[in-house]
């Protein structure tokens, strides 16, 4: 039990990190500028750029699916911030239905008749999900299998199964540019996020805008970085459109209905569940406002329409993103109005081609280099989430098997995993989720210290 002066502690140290609580009210300028931070640092395009070299699609085809998962990101956020969960949380595009959205497209006969046997799962799958959240079975789930050790080192794995990736993909495996170029750019924009977190800490109240704009000026910085260098390329934005229709249902594409496709969609919308869960928890210790029973039945709800939504304009299934946890922390900024700026950036980089372009066009080392960062937070607020529970041998191990779980999952080789059976490729396929679920079966089966 926390005494008064740890409360006390707490509610001073929250608001030294926050500058603005997520019922803030800041100018629509501040928040279009604060919501863009946000965009840039959130990868949506890359999920159908691989949906659509995965499953072969065309030019044309890719670039309607780019467009479709921006504006489904948009919306979803907006439902999410808005309407069900009323936190401050982005919502993109998931990975973890990858390798199900392909095997359901090649089982199907591919073309038309594949992505529509994708869309119509989804669309079953994400009513499963609302019906989760009204009748209240997922947090009841949550209730009895996540206390604070639990929801801590789940907080830790995310921040911790996102970081090779940030350094690996994003920096050493990044083809921008040369890999010395590309270490240099990651230094250079990881540099200059520190600096200015660093300047808006040393300043006080006259150093917030340093603060708040970071993530952004670390961004620009390191794009500048990257055009003296000779590896900035515009030329996508130069030759796409300013404004483009986006798919329209029953028009552009439409929907079939395939019992082992639901059966298969449903198991990942259940995997999406859990993996999203981490992000819930992270999110809600950045505000220190801990998660209610409405709060987790409002979410799955959320999540189960921006689905729905995703899957009505030819899109995939969204989810929660752990990224903006940590640009929260960074910036002090949790106001929804941010929020409802990142969906609506989201639907207009939905409907421009070019402002998509431009989006994508930003170095992915530049980007790395800020990610790193980003996710070193995220577990360090997994660390908070802990920090008054006392650790004895058995939530040692709590930490620890998952921990290990996570990082023996990420570098798994991918032509090993593709041996197993299917079902077992979308449970290993997913770090998060594997090491959620060790985390929550060591909870329950360990005794307890005497």
């Amino acid at each position: 039990m926390k005494t008064q002066a740890d409360k006390q502690n707490d509610a001073q140290t929250n608001s030294q990190q926050l500058t603005v609580p997520p019922d803030g009210k800041i100018s629509f300028g501040k928040s279009a500028i604060l919501g863009l931070q946000h965009v840039v640092a959130m990868d949506v395009y890359v999920v159908p750029f691989l949906i659509a070299m995965l499953i072969g699609l065309a030019p044309n085809q890719s670039s309607a699916l780019i467009q479709s998962t921006f504006i489904a990101a948009g919306l979803a956020t907006i439902v999410q911030t808005y309407f069900c969960m009323k936190l401050p949380m982005a919502q993109g595009p998931s990975y973890v239905p990858l390798g199900a959205i392909v095997a359901i497209y090649a089982a199907s006969g591919g073309g038309e008749t594949g992505w529509g046997s994708v869309l119509g799962a989804s669309l079953v799958g994400a009513v499963l999900v609302v019906i989760l959240g009204y009748t209240g079975i997922f947090n009841k789930i949550v209730k009895s299998f996540i206390p604070p050790i639990v929801g801590g080192t789940i907080i830790f794995i995310v921040g911790l199964s996102l970081l090779p990736v940030a350094i690996r993909d994003n920096i050493y495996g990044a083809t921008d540019a040369a890999i010395n170029q590309n270490v240099l750019l990651a230094l250079i924009s990881a540099g200059a996020l520190l600096l200015f977190v660093a300047l808006g800490s040393l300043l006080r109240a006259k150093g917030a805008i340093f603060r708040v704009t970071s993530v952004m000026i670390a961004l620009i910085i390191g794009c500048i970085s990257a055009n003296f260098m000779g590896v900035l390329d515009f030329s996508a934005v130069a030759s796409a459109k300013w404004f483009s229709m986006p798919q329209l249902p029953f028009k552009d594409f439409g929907f079939s209905f395939d019992l082992s496709a639901i059966i298969t969609m449903v198991i990942i919308y259940l995997v999406l569940l859990a993996e999203t869960t981490g992000t819930w928890f992270a999110i809600s210790n950045v505000i220190d406002k801990p998660l209610t029973d409405k709060n987790i039945n409002r979410g799955v709800i959320g999540e189960g329409i921006s689905c729905l939504i995703a899957s009505v304009l030819g899109s995939t299934p969204v989810t929660g993103y752990s990224t903006n946890a940590g640009i929260i922390s960074i910036t002090g900024v949790a106001s929804r109005r941010v929020f409802l700026a990142v969906g609506g950036w989201f639907v207009l980089f939905g409907c421009s081609g070019k402002l998509a372009a431009l989006i994508s066009s930003i170095p992915t080392a530049v980007i790395g280099g800020v990610f790193a960062i980003v996710c070193g937070i995220i577990s360090i607020n997994g660390i908070q989430v802990m920090k008054n529970v006392t650790i004895r041998e058995k939530e040692m191990y709590i930490i620890a098997i998952p921990m290990i779980l996570t990082l023996a999952l990420v570098l798994i080789p991918k032509d090993f995993l593709y041996t197993l059976p299917t079902f077992v490729q979308y449970l290993l396929g997913s770090p998060i989720l594997a090491a959620s679920l060790a985390a929550i079966v060591l909870n329950k089966l360990l005794p307890s210290a005497k």
